[in-house]
């Protein structure tokens, strides 16, 4: 009596681990750029539209339009309302989300946590405590320095300083020790920011002018209530540069999002990187905290989203980011402004309200995969 024959061996694969996550279905970039432009559209329209005296929008667009081409502006108060008003805010609220969604996604990248956003890390609060330094040093020296005015260029510089100084202490104290933990770098920021934060709260008591006092504070808050078209040019053509800089070194953020010997292994100068992206995340978190305060959670947001829909190639990651900060800021900003009849709310409230359940979610998310 013969044995039976054995089985023939079944085709073979590779079972995955049953925490390995599973690949992600992600949306084509092109067509997701050309929606979030049409909706960046439709909430500027919409910004310069809505408030205490709303205007139609077509004729949101025929004063743009005459402006534009050159024409004689028309006389009454919309034509000042659209203009001189609400285009500048709307326009400015755009160039800060999207300066906030690039530097959000370059220092996730660069620390490579999540978690990482300019306001966790103190950069914020380090460019707040630098621009604020200026403003009172200024008004003691008799100087007229202002967030937006003719020497805006020397807040932004301060607030550049104290970024760069808050970044570069935060990333020493979460490398002590020879190694790195992403929980001491969010942890050593915290720390930082409220130390900076103190420091800054003290200085804006010793000012002079009590309504400076208090538009300083609502100031720290994140505001753009004192936009005008003077202050446009500066953050549009740093958020220019940051972007077209940071897209020149996608791949190497690529590579340093699986850790620095892999980056190295692949002929990223890891250390030329990173004191790169130090520097140009610095310039733009001082730039845009200079102009609009400390506006936290957007960097945090934004990454996560655009992670979702598009994966994590920054190659399409950071022109998305940027654009999807321009529409959260310009939106947040209307509600902001319209939400309350005769008191406009300081934007930091209001990303606060949508970043702290995001971030609970996020860190309760790590616990469960640790």
């Amino acid at each position: 009596m013969t044995s039976p024959a054995p089985a023939e061996p079944r085709a073979k694969r590779r079972d995955k681990p049953q925490d390995e996550p599973r690949p992600a279905r992600t949306l084509r970039a092109g067509p997701l750029a050309l929606a979030l432009t049409a909706a960046l559209v439709l909430a500027l329209t919409a910004a310069v539209s809505l408030g205490s005296v709303d205007v139609p929008p077509g004729e949101v667009w025929t004063v743009v339009a005459r402006r534009l081409t050159g024409h004689a502006a028309e006389p009454g108060t919309r034509d000042l309302i659209v203009w001189q008003l609400r285009v500048p805010r709307a326009l400015l609220a755009a160039v800060v989300g999207a300066g906030l969604g690039l530097v959000g996604t370059a220092v996730q990248a660069l620390v490579r946590n999540p978690l990482a956003d300019p306001y966790l890390l103190g950069i914020s609060s380090g460019a707040s405590l630098g621009a604020v330094a200026a403003i009172v040093l200024g008004t003691t020296l008799g100087l007229r320095l202002s967030f937006g005015g003719s020497l805006g260029l020397t807040v932004s510089l301060a607030a550049f300083v104290g970024a760069l100084a808050a970044f570069s202490l935060v990333w020493l104290m979460a490398r002590r020790g020879g190694g790195f933990s992403p929980l001491r770098l969010v942890l050593a920021g915290i720390g930082i920011a409220q130390f900076l934060g103190g420091l800054t709260s003290y200085l804006v008591l010793q000012t002079r002018d009590e309504q400076q006092t208090r538009g300083v504070l609502f100031w720290l808050m994140g505001s753009l209530g004192g936009a005008v078209w003077a202050q446009l040019a500066l953050p549009a053509l740093v958020v220019a540069v940051g972007l077209a800089l940071l897209q020149a070194r996608a791949r190497g953020l690529n590579a340093m999002l699986m850790g620095d010997e892999t980056a190295a292994g692949l002929g990223v100068d890891v250390a030329r990187l990173r004191r790169e992206v130090f520097v140009v995340t610095s310039v733009l978190t001082g730039v845009l905290v200079a102009v609009s305060g400390a506006i936290g959670f957007v960097g945090l947001m934004v990454p996560h989203v655009c992670r979702l829909l598009v994966g994590a190639d920054h190659r399409r990651l950071l022109p998305l980011s940027a654009l999807t900060g321009a529409l959260l800021l310009v939106v947040v900003d209307t509600v902001a402004r319209t939400a309350l009849d005769g008191q406009e709310l300081p934007i930091g409230v209001v990303t606060a309200v949508l970043g702290a359940p995001t971030l609970l979610y996020l860190l309760d998310r790590r616990l469960e995969r640790s």
